[in-house]
């Protein structure tokens, strides 16, 4: 078969896998044509942008370096969204008897056809649009297109080939969920980078990191038609050369990966690996004997092998260290930023028994008393105390020797305390109170239709409780601030006190609640 005619087969079974797709839920069609209006705004915009940085000084510099993000973004993204095209996984065509070399080449020109290539293509014109100046430029740049476009795509098919057997694992789909968290950590270092920038002088000082990614493909593609438009021919041919080799070698990256995905084993051919009882060992050794260590154990491994939970514990982990301390590398934040760490941790008591899914009709079998409701509720907020204290005195740590306030530590630990000791009171009552359903099919998808409106409820209902909770300590520690007192130090085991003095009498209190409401517990975490 001729690869022209096995890329029209390509193109047309990505286009009917499409138009299947949109057929069989109203719901991701209205997310497709709402990310094709909101995608193509933003290509037009950005186009529109970059033509009129035209002429500028510093045209040259934005083109490029975004050429380079374009490129970064192209070959992380399969990682983090292995779902988003079917196309993208080969080993589907692994039993069609297609050669490596004309598959490359037709699933490159397959490639071509989705949102992600025509706002890369608008923003491919736009970059030379704004450095192209005399007709030597405007023939570079009638290769440079093409070249950054091919370039872009060939590196995300191959970093997908490669990690395809990763993408398609267990641990592919934790580093999926994960990409929510990268985002937002990218975000908070990009305002913080931009907030630098406008202090340094402007775009002018990002002329050295443009003259580094200028010879990298496929940004080095636009930087030579700058070369080309400023009479530096030799050095525009150069970097276009440099690009086409770039563009061979991904190529040959990708179908070495493709021939060793077709020839080789995987795992599920294989004898499984031996397995050895850990339950002797580690973390099992220290728990106390009986419910209480048996539920600590399973909740932290829920924490560490359950995508979905996984994902949350470190978007809170991370987030809960980053914003406290960015925005004391800023200069805009407070030690106080501190107790934001604690509070994300505590985020995760809210709808305990929904993180079980069906697997919670086990555990309902094992409560038949107020009793047995109480030590599975106080299991569970120990789990989250094992890691919650120590990680809250890091992050105080942390934020203070930023702001040199060492000071501050004891009482913004108490206070740390104190909400933690709320949220843990608040989330037992909320998880028995107002449970519902997360979806274990989507990966991006946290409520079950239809309840979105308990879990909103859940969550800021039990926020706002949670800080009213925390009040008293508050309230003295704004005293002693009034008072002039040096005895802000007290504030720690105040709060410790009262921290645990409230967790105990809010996991008491949904002991109870959940021991009767068992039924309608298993009902709403098994919804969807």
């Amino acid at each position: 078969m001729s690869t022209a005619r096995l890329t029209g087969i390509l193109v047309r079974l990505k286009l009917s896998l499409l138009r299947g797709g949109l057929r069989r839920s109203g719901g991701r069609t209205a997310v497709f044509v709402v990310s094709l209006v909101f995608a193509s705004l933003a290509a037009a915009g950005l186009l529109l942008g970059l033509v009129l940085l035209r002429g500028h000084a510093q045209a040259a510099t934005v083109a490029v370096l975004l050429a380079g993000v374009l490129a970064a973004g192209w070959a992380v993204l399969p990682l983090f969204f292995p779902g988003g095209d079917e196309t993208l996984d080969p080993s589907r065509l692994v039993m069609l008897p297609l050669r490596p070399g004309p598959l490359v080449a037709a699933l490159l020109g397959a490639s071509v056809v989705g949102i992600g290539p025509l706002v890369t293509l608008c923003l491919a014109v736009g970059a030379v649009l704004a450095v192209a100046h005399g007709a030597a430029a405007a023939v570079a740049a009638v290769a440079a297109v093409p070249l950054l476009l091919l370039v872009c795509l060939a590196l995300a098919r191959a970093v997908a080939a490669a990690n395809i057997r990763l993408l398609t694992s267990r641990k592919g789909r934790d580093l999926a969920l994960l990409s929510g968290l990268l985002i937002a950590v990218g975000l908070q270092f990009l305002n913080f980078g931009l907030q630098n920038l406008g202090r340094a002088g402007g775009l002018s000082a990002l002329r050295p990191a443009a003259e580094v990614v200028g010879w990298l493909p496929p940004a080095a593609a636009v930087a030579a038609v700058d070369a080309a438009g400023e009479g530096a021919y030799g050095e525009a041919a150069a970097r276009l050369l440099l690009t086409g080799l770039a563009l061979a070698g991904l190529l040959w990256w990708w179908q070495r990966s493709l021939t060793r995905l077709m020839t080789s084993p995987d795992s599920s051919t294989l004898g499984a690996a031996p397995t050895r009882d850990r339950s002797s060992s580690g973390l099992h050794r220290l728990l106390p004997e009986g419910r209480t260590g048996a539920v600590v154990l399973r909740t932290l491994r829920y924490a560490w092998r359950d995508p979905k939970t996984k994902g949350a514990w470190v978007t809170a982990l991370a987030i809960g260290l980053i914003v406290p301390v960015l925005n004391a590398l800023q200069g805009t934040g407070s030690v106080y930023f501190a107790c934001f760490g604690a509070a994300m941790l505590g985020m995760l008591t809210y709808n305990q028994f929904g993180q079980d899914h069906s697997g919670f009709w086990m555990v309902a079998q094992t409560i038949s008393t107020a009793r047995d409701a109480y030590q599975e509720l106080r299991a569970r907020a120990l789990a989250i105390l094992l890691v919650t204290v120590p990680y809250t005195v890091l992050v105080a740590a942390v934020t203070a020797a930023v702001m040199d306030r060492w000071d501050a530590v004891p009482e913004v630990v108490g206070l740390s305390f104190a909400l933690l000791g709320a949220m843990l009171a608040t989330g037992a009552l909320a998880s028995a109170l107002f449970p519902y359903s997360i979806p274990q099919d989507s990966a991006y998808k946290n409520v079950a239709p239809g309840q979105g409106a308990i879990a909103w409820l859940s969550l800021g209902g039990g926020l706002v409780a949670s800080l009213v909770t925390a009040l008293p300590v508050l309230a003295l520690a704004v005293w002693l601030h009034v008072s002039g007192s040096g005895a802000l130090w007290t504030v720690l085991p105040a709060g410790a006190a009262y921290g645990a003095l409230t967790a105990w009498a809010g996991v008491r209190l949904a002991a109870t609640r959940t021991a009767d409401r068992l039924p309608e517990i298993l009902a709403a975490v098994t919804r969807g």
